[in-house]
C-alpha cells in the first residue's frame, strides 16, 4: 500500500494545480489550448520569485517593471487575441456599456480601448509597488531592531513581535500578489 497510495505531498500539489487550473478556466483563457498549464507553473515561479525576494540582501526580481511586464503582456495580448478571435461581438460589446446615451457611445468606446491598452502597465505597476512597499518595511523595521538591540528593553522584543507578524503577512502578500497577477 506505500506504493499505491498517493503520499501528502502528492495531495497537495493535486489540490494546488486543480485551484489554479479553476481559476484559469474561469477567464477568457478558456479557449487557449493549454492556458491553464501555462498558469499554473507561472504562479509558482512568481510566488518563488515573490518569496526570494523576502530573503535579506537578495535582489529580488519582481520589483521590476520589466519582469512583471515580460509575462504580462504576452499573455494579456493573448487573451486580447483569443477573444478578438473566438467571440469578436463579445469583445466589441465589452468596449460599449450598457445603457449609455448614444451620443455618448464614440467617446466611451474610445475610454474603454485605452483602458484595456493600459490595463497590463496598470497591473504592473501595481503589484511591483505593492512588493517594493513591503520590502521597504521590512528593511526600516530590521533597522530599528538592529538599533534596539544596543539598548535592551521592552522594546526590542514589540519589534521582534512586529518583525515576526510583519514577515508572516509579507508572505501572504507575496503569495496573493502572485494569485492576482495570474488571475488578472
Amino acid at each position: 500500500s506505500f506504493w499505491t497510495h498517493p503520499d501528502r505531498t502528492f495531495w497537495l500539489n493535486h489540490t494546488f494545480n486543480n485551484i489554479i487550473n479553476d481559476q484559469a478556466r474561469r477567464t477568457f483563457g478558456s479557449s487557449i489550448k493549454g492556458f491553464s498549464a501555462l498558469i499554473t507553473p507561472l504562479f509558482r515561479f512568481i510566488i518563488f520569485i515573490n518569496l526570494t525576494g523576502l530573503i535579506p540582501y537578495t535582489f529580488s526580481l519582481s520589483r521590476h517593471l520589466l519582469f512583471s511586464l515580460a509575462f504580462g503582456l504576452p499573455l494579456w495580448l493573448s487573451l486580447i487575441i483569443s477573444r478578438v478571435q473566438f467571440n469578436p461581438s463579445s469583445f466589441i460589446a465589452h468596449l460599449l456599456p450598457a445603457g449609455a446615451p448614444a451620443w455618448l457611445n464614440p467617446f466611451l468606446v474610445l475610454v474603454e480601448t485605452v483602458r484595456a491598452v493600459v490595463r497590463p502597465l496598470t497591473l504592473s505597476i501595481r503589484l511591483i509597488a505593492n512588493i517594493r512597499a513591503g520590502h521597504v518595511v521590512l528593511g526600516l523595521l530590521g533597522i530599528y531592531t538592529a538599533t534596539a538591540l544596543f539598548f535592551p528593553s521592552t522594546t526590542l522584543v514589540i519589534l521582534l513581535f512586529i518583525q515576526s507578524f510583519y514577515l508572516l503577512f509579507e508572505v501572504a502578500i507575496c503569495l496573493i500578489q502572485a494569485y492576482i497577477f495570474c488571475l488578472l
